[in-house]
Formats: C-alpha cells, sequence, structure tokens
C-alpha cells in the first residue's frame, strides 16, 4: 500500500460521521480534492475533522464561519467539491 492510499483511508475512516450529510460531504471531497491539498492544507482538514459534528455540518453548510484562515480555506474547498 503506497503513502496516497494509506491516507486515503485514514482520511475515509475519519470522515465516518454520525450525519449522513457530513458523511457525503467529507468522502465526495476525499474521493475528488484531497490528492490536491498542499501540505498546509493537509493539516487543516486534520483539524477540521476534529471537531464536533455540529460544529463541522455548521462550517460546511455556511451557517458558521472560521476565524482560521486554514480551515475556512479547506471549507471553501470542500464545498466548492463537484458530485459526480
Amino acid at each position: 500500500m503506497n503513502k496516497k492510499e494509506i491516507n486515503s483511508t485514514n482520511y475515509r475512516w475519519q470522515c465516518r460521521r454520525g450525519m449522513l450529510e457530513l458523511d457525503l460531504l467529507l468522502n465526495n471531497f476525499v474521493d475528488l480534492g484531497v490528492e490536491t491539498l498542499t501540505t498546509e492544507q493537509r493539516q487543516a482538514f486534520e483539524l477540521l475533522l476534529s471537531y464536533p459534528d455540529q460544529t463541522l455540518l455548521d462550517l460546511l453548510l455556511g451557517n458558521a464561519v472560521s476565524s482560521d484562515p486554514e480551515i475556512f480555506d479547506v471549507v471553501r474547498l470542500i464545498r466548492s467539491t463537484s458530485f459526480n
């Protein structure tokens, strides 16, 4: 297994949440967008995954805005990832 596969598998596990909406948004991003992240964006994504479900949902649905510019950027990327 290469590093790319390990990261995707690890991210997919971390994206398993208690809300279907989060599962869909986060796993779609892991499938289509996570490979384009810079090192700093990956760190922000990993921090974002540590947030409680409700906080994460509020950020991803636009009901809240992060004051952390790196988190804000990753949330924007997740929200702009198209579903195939």
